[in-house]
């Protein structure tokens, strides 16, 4: 499908699938599409003093160089109380934290130490075969760059490089597999939650204590992850153990009148989170692609699958114990709960920290005459247990869509099925335009503010159009529903730069 207007055939079957097709969850499966009504609660007791995730310290003596081994294999972690058989990197859950500055090159030694198997998961995919994605860098898609079509086998090793000289300070990305068909499973499995934190170069935020939070949920069965269904790959996988850097309710200490920085990362499958602080306001300062121009203070914010938050907390209630939530919210197909994700604690001498009045004033939505620019419109859909794009299917027949380097497009992403897809296009972060339907607060915030995006949320029944510029690199690589299991199932395109 093109940018013109849908042909009746086009129409006929659109139609079809938005009425009929979207109903059934899976061939043979025979399962009507039922929503969850009412919100469940996951309110565990407060737990263990809360960690950051471990960081990997540079092999490299050389300045402006950072190299570091990353091996993927099983090690057996704690977890909610139990030894549980995981997916890792370098043995840790989740996976440690790469920390660089703008214009490093970075090294990474890759090496598959996965189980070898012939077997093959419910998709028909040999399982253990992966690669590397450095979710939000803005880097080549190309050779042994951000190359999601890199195929490495149990037993292989691949070295990794990436410049980072055309990537903005201040961000945080995430690093996880991407091996298609595997990429749920091997998610799920604890290969995922990868903090990549490019320094800040701004004094405002020197001075302030500042955590990492990832956030990702699992369910144990027989002391490893619970396997996939068919079901899973439609409704996306959501667990019944829910953790912040694998801790389940861990305490966050912090004074009296202080100033925090959390840097908060969704490395769930499919598990939507709307984040709130007991009596608190979140001072958002940086989103997907960077830092904002100065903080917006919101009462709760939506963090879909894939997506990064910067916030700043301010201790103003006075001492006590505050818990961290994740809110209700119906994202159509998955549960809708109320969780505790972690307690902080208020409490010691009195400190007088200020949130800053700016951040980064580079900060700016772009103004330009988007009228003349070229314009693409992506369809979402499901029907019959795939997931497809422009009526495409991924593993039949991908989609493609071709840009040129150095140009801004306009992107339209409609969504034709009856739940929430996350929408992720790699290398480039665009800024949003508007939001039709879905969460009021979430679309205000991100068509009014400097945010650059590379997740964002593509309402059931609704779009999302945004400004998307193409810039500095040529290559092949992909845009699909971060929700990882509907990609897994075909939701995914092609995205071939020129």
């Amino acid at each position: 499908m093109d940018d013109r207007k849908i042909s009746r055939r086009e129409f006929i079957v659109l139609s079809s699938i938005g009425f009929a097709a979207l109903m059934s969850p899976w061939k043979g499966v025979g399962s009507a599409f039922a929503l969850p009504s009412g919100a469940a609660v996951i309110d565990p007791p407060p737990g263990d003093i809360f960690e950051d995730p471990p960081e990997i310290q540079s092999v490299s003596a050389q300045k402006g160089i950072v190299e570091v081994s990353l091996e993927a294999k099983m090690a057996p972690l704690g977890m909610g109380g139990s030894t549980v058989n995981l997916m890792t990197f370098n043995g840790h859950f989740p996976a440690p934290t790469i920390r660089v500055r703008k214009g490093d090159r970075i090294r990474v030694r890759f090496k598959n130490y996965l189980p070898r198997t012939d077997r093959k998961n419910i998709l028909g995919h040999v399982k253990n075969v992966t690669n590397l994605h450095v979710h939000g860098w803005h880097v080549s898609p190309s050779g042994n760059s951000d190359n999601i079509f890199v195929h490495i086998n149990p037993g292989e090793e691949f070295l990794y490089e990436y410049d980072t000289s055309k990537q903005e300070a201040g961000t945080l990305g995430h690093y996880h597999t991407h091996h298609h068909g595997q990429v749920s499973e091997q998610k799920w499995g604890g290969l995922s939650g990868g903090a990549l934190v490019v320094e800040d170069e701004t004094e405002m935020l020197k001075g302030i204590e500042t955590h990492i939070l990832i956030l990702k949920d699992i369910s144990i069965e027989g002391g490893s992850p619970a396997p996939y269904t068919k079901e899973d790959y439609i409704y996306g996988k959501e667990g019944d153990i829910v953790m912040v850097n694998g801790q389940v309710n861990p305490v966050l200490s912090i004074r009296p009148g202080q100033v925090q920085r959390w840097r908060i990362l969704n490395a769930s499958t499919a598990r939507y989170y709307k984040l709130a602080l007991e009596g608190h306001a979140l001072h958002l300062i940086g989103t997907d692609g960077g830092l904002l121009d100065k903080p917006y203070p919101v009462s709760e914010i939506l963090l879909t699958p894939g997506e990064r938050i910067d916030v700043l907390i301010k201790a103003d209630k006075g001492q006590g114990a505050y818990k961290f939530l994740s809110l209700p919210y119906d994202r159509k197909g998955g549960r809708i709960e109320k969780v505790t994700l972690m307690t902080v604690s208020c409490e010691g001498s009195l400190a007088k920290d200020r949130v800053p009045g700016a951040i980064n004033p580079e900060a700016k939505r772009l103004d330009m005459d988007i009228s003349t620019l070229p314009r693409k419109k992506l369809y979402f859909i499901m029907a019959n247990g795939r997931g497809f794009v422009n009526l495409k299917d991924y593993d039949e027949e991908p989609y493609v869509h071709t840009s040129r380097v150095g140009t801004y497009e306009v992107w339209e992403i409609i969504n034709i099925s009856p739940m929430d897809h996350p929408f992720h296009q790699h290398i480039n972060a665009a800024q949003i335009l508007s939001i039709k339907g879905g969460d009021k607060g979430y679309a205000s915030l991100y068509t009014s503010i400097p945010a650059w995006k590379d997740n964002i949320n593509i309402p059931f029944g609704g779009s999302v159009t945004m400004l998307v510029p193409v810039m500095d690199f040529t290559g092949r690589t992909v845009f699909h529903c971060h929700i990882v299991e509907h990609e897994d199932i075909g939701m995914m395109g092609i995205w071939e730069i020129v």
